[in-house]
Parts: structure tokens; C-alpha cells; sequence
């Protein structure tokens, strides 16, 4: 392997590219327009070079190793260190996220007109953020990059949003931060205790079990608001409806696999003992979220809210499997994870192609959409399919593997989770109906375009991804192999 030191340069490389903006953008002396171009060009190039960065690093990447790769390990101060490293749990995770982040900024080509400047300085350091909590190592590091990835989000949605953007950002905001106080007192304890922040020698030290159920309580506060688990998923759908397109993109494919990553990360392996205690805690909350959020999803009126609380069932399919302690039911998580990556940023990205003709996400003000925009209709149709677990697509596998492996451990928490299935085709399939097929009724829609090239071109990723995953999702299953099949021989050790 090349002594290049590839994580650093992805996780810093969008902030770089941040700087660079904002310093040409400050000393032109041009036009508003011009610097507006700058920084999409430069925000587009940086995130490619990222994107192809992290191609690389997943292609060096070796699938039968179970440790740290890639590790970069640099004394900080006391016992912290700048440490970076991917194992089979966090490479594809980064690699997501630089997936994501270029298509992001073709969709916000034209749709963002204000403050052009800042908005994609905002993406390029949440990306930074974003890639920095997957590569952490030490724990220190890790609690700051991912709260320091509420800042750029919390303007994303504060300047950027609709017309409730501040009450919607407080709300992020206060209820992901609220959180995070309780696992920074963990932090604050476990340095104290162990000696040390180094994430895989905190895997391996063995906490007092009692002392393990108050750390999990403080870890599990943080995580459980950041997927979000119910019942503290309230700030999901009014983050979700208030922020532009790119930035629920973003929240839906990137923001909210930081608690499952943490859950995995951190709650098994470091404290076994409290997980098995509070496996049925979980799997409560799991199927709470599942059925309940599927039904609020059926009652919605505005399209967005609707995938927002979809967002929240699906992250119930995550916890669930997760908890199941078996290879099978992580394998299904992880890979739920990343197929939601790319279904629940196709699905908002549908929104934002008719929002940003007609200005409305109203399901009462469209129909017969078919008519006029055949190839959306193609493209929103598979979507909705993947987003329900058809087979063939992304979203049927990490449903199958994590009601599988769920029931390995626990019947009656399947058959519960089964019926979300039903549930999410229900709700899907009722908001596609009405919106695509039928007569136009409303004179409006009678001048509503197809999409154009630079619209295809963002989605053509997405639908390549995900029916490839759906036939053949050994591209993700062989690399999280290794390091799954490792935590789950570590768990199931500890807590027999």
C-alpha cells in the first residue's frame, strides 16, 4: 500500500476546497455571478477529486483483514490522537458519502440563487465532517467531527430552507446537541478510566457491567436521536420539509447512518453486557418505529414528509438488526444502511425535480404527472419500488437480512417488522398513485417539463446502484464480511 496518507486527504480535501472558495470569493472584485460560478465549479471538482479518492482506497482495500486500515496516528495532546483508519464497517460508508456530495451539487446547480457562495462552502465542510466521523480512530476526534457536523447543517437548513427554516433548524439542532451532552460526559469518563481514546483498544477493555449500562444509556442518547429512533424522530420530518433538496439528500443518505455506525461502532463491541440488557428496549423502539411511523406516513399530505417518516421505519429495520447480535441480522443493517443511502436521496431528489417547477409538495396539487413527464415517471417509479423492497432492487436485500437474522433471535419481533413491508407498500404505492397516474386535473401541471440532461445525469448513479446492488449485493456483503463476522464473535463472546 502507497504511503500516501489517502484519509487524511479525503476527510480534509472539501474543506480545503471551502477555504479556496471563500478566500477567492472575498479578495474578487468581480460580480456576484461570477463568484456564484466559482464555487460551483470548484465545489463539483473537489468533490469529484474526493469521490475518486475514496475510489481508490476502496479498491486497495482489503476484504479478509479484520483490523484497521489504511491508519494514520498522530500524537495530539495527553492521551488524544489524531488517528484515522476504515475497516470493513466505515470504508463504504465514506465511500457514500463523496458518492453523494457531487451529485448534491449538480442538483443545486440552479436551484440555489442566493448566497451561492456560502451555501456550497456550508457542503464542502459538512462533507469534511461527515467523512471525518467514519475515518475517526480515537474517540476524542470522533465526538468532534460529529458534532461539529451540526453546524454546517443547521445553516443548510437555517438560510437555505422553506418558509419555517429557523423553527426547523432550532429544532435539529437542539435535539441532536441534547443528546450529545450525555455521551460527552461518557467520553469525559471512559478517558479517565481507560487511559487511553484509541477506539480498537476501547473495544477490547472490559467496563464493570453496571458502570456499561450507564454508558450505553449515554452513547444510546446521542445515537438514537441522530438516526432518529422514535420516540425522539420529531426534528426528522420538519428538518426534512424545511431543508432544500440537497441538504435531505444529505440528511436521509449520510446524516442518518451516524447512529446506526455509532451503534456498531461503539455500543456492541465496548459494552456487550448493557446491549443484551437492553436488547429488548431496542427491539421495542425498533418495531414502534416501524408500524407507527408507517402509519403517520399514510396520513401525509406533503410528499416530503411522507419519505421523511418512511426515513424513520427504515432506520427501525437497522436498530432491529442490529441488536440481533448475529452476523446475518449486521450484515443486513450495514447493507440497509447504504441501499437507504441511495433510495432516500433518489426519493428526495424526485421531490425536488417537481418542486422546483411547481413549488408545491402538495399530493393534492399533482396527478397524471405520467402524462407530461413520462421518463420522471419511470425514474419516480422505480424508486418507490426499491423504497417498498421490491426484489431486484437495493431495498429488498437489507429488509430480507435483517428480519432474517432478527428472527434467528426473536420471532415475534419479525413477524412485527414483517408487516412494516406491508405498511411501507401501502403508503408508497398510495402517493404514487396519486401523483403519477390519472388524468392531469389541475390546469397547472399542463406546462410542467420532463427532466432535463443535467437531472438525468444525477440520477443515472443512483438507478445503476441501486439495481446492481439489488442483483448482486456481494459488492457490499464481501467487503463488511470480515468485520462483521468479527463483532459478532466478539458480542456473542462477551455476553455468554
Amino acid at each position: 500500500m502507497s504511503n500516501l496518507p489517502i484519509l487524511s486527504l479525503i476527510t480534509w480535501l472539501p474543506t480545503i476546497g471551502a477555504v479556496l472558495i471563500a478566500l477567492v470569493a472575498g479578495i474578487s472584485k468581480g460580480s456576484s455571478d461570477k463568484n456564484a460560478g466559482f464555487a460551483r465549479v470548484t465545489a463539483l471538482l473537489v468533490s469529484l477529486v474526493t469521490f475518486a479518492l475514496s475510489v481508490k482506497m476502496v479498491m486497495d482495500f482489503n476484504t479478509k483483514e479484520t483490523a484497521m486500515q489504511f491508519v494514520e496516528n498522530v500524537p495530539w495532546f495527553g492521551v488524544i490522537h489524531y488517528s484515522l483508519g476504515v475497516d470493513g464497517l466505515s470504508v463504504l460508508l465514506v465511500l457514500l458519502t463523496t458518492f453523494l456530495l457531487p451529485l448534491c451539487v449538480i442538483a443545486s446547480w440552479k436551484s440555489v440563487e442566493k448566497r451561492v457562495v456560502e451555501y456550497f462552502i456550508a457542503f464542502l465542510v459538512l462533507e469534511s465532517m461527515m467523512i471525518g466521523v467514519f475515518t475517526a480512530t480515537d474517540l476524542v476526534l470522533f465526538y468532534v467531527l460529529f458534532e461539529a457536523g451540526l453546524i454546517p447543517m443547521y445553516l443548510i437548513i437555517g438560510i437555505w430552507g422553506g418558509k419555517n427554516r429557523f423553527y426547523a433548524a432550532y429544532k435539529f439542532f437542539l435535539y441532536t446537541l441534547l443528546g450529545s451532552l450525555f455521551m460527552l460526559v461518557a467520553v469525559a469518563y471512559i478517558i479517565v478510566k481507560t487511559k487511553t481514546s484509541y477506539i480498537p483498544d476501547l473495544q477490547t477493555f472490559h467496563f464493570d457491567p453496571a458502570v456499561q449500562k450507564l454508558l450505553w444509556l449515554a452513547f444510546f442518547a446521542s445515537f438514537a436521536v441522530k438516526m432518529p429512533m422514535w420516540p425522539v424522530h420529531t426534528w426528522l420530518p420538519d428538518a426534512h420539509v424545511e431543508a432544500p433538496t440537497a441538504g435531505s439528500v444529505i440528511l436521509a443518505g449520510v446524516l442518518l447512518k451516524m447512529g446506526g455506525y455509532g451503534l456498531i461502532r461503539f455500543s456492541l463491541p465496548m459494552f456487550p453486557d448493557a446491549s443484551l440488557y437492553f436488547q429488548p428496549l431496542v427491539y421495542t423502539m425498533s418495531i414502534i418505529a416501524i408500524i407507527y411511523t408507517s402509519l403517520v406516513a399514510f396520513r401525509q399530505v406533503d410528499i416530503k414528509k411522507l419519505i421523511a417518516y418512511s426515513s424513520i421505519a427504515h432506520m427501525g429495520f437497522v436498530t432491529m438488526g442490529i441488536f440481533a447480535f448475529n452476523k446475518i441480522g449486521l450484515q443486513g443493517a450495514m447493507f440497509q444502511m447504504l441501499s437507504h443511502g441511495f433510495i432516500a436521496s433518489a426519493l428526495f431528489l424526485c421531490i425536488g425535480v417537481i418542486y422546483d417547477r411547481m413549488h408545491t409538495r402538495e399530493i393534492a396539487f399533482y396527478g397524471g404527472l405520467v402524462n407530461r413527464m413520462p421518463i420522471y415517471a419511470a425514474v419516480f417509479m422505480l424508486f418507490t419500488m426499491g423504497n417498498v423492497g421490491l426484489p431486484g432492487t437495493s431495498g429488498f436485500i437489507g429488509e430480507v437480512l435483517t428480519m432474517q437474522g432478527t428472527f434467528l433471535d426473536n420471532r415475534i419481533v419479525a413477524l412485527f417488522a414483517a408487516s412494516g413491508v406491508i405498511f411501507s407498500a401501502a403508503y408508497m404505492l398510495t402517493m404514487y398513485r396519486k401523483t403519477v397516474f390519472g388524468p392531469i386535473t389541475n390546469p397547472k401541471l399542463e406546462t410542467i417539463t420532463d427532466m432535463n440532461w443535467r437531472e438525468v445525469l444525477v440520477f443515472l448513479p443512483l438507478i445503476i446502484g441501486t439495481l446492481i446492488l439489488g442483483f448482486k449485493p456481494g459488492l457490499i456483503l464481501d467487503f463488511t464480511d470480515k468485520s462483521v463476522e468479527f463483532l459478532s464473535t466478539q458480542v456473542l463472546t462477551a455476553i455468554k
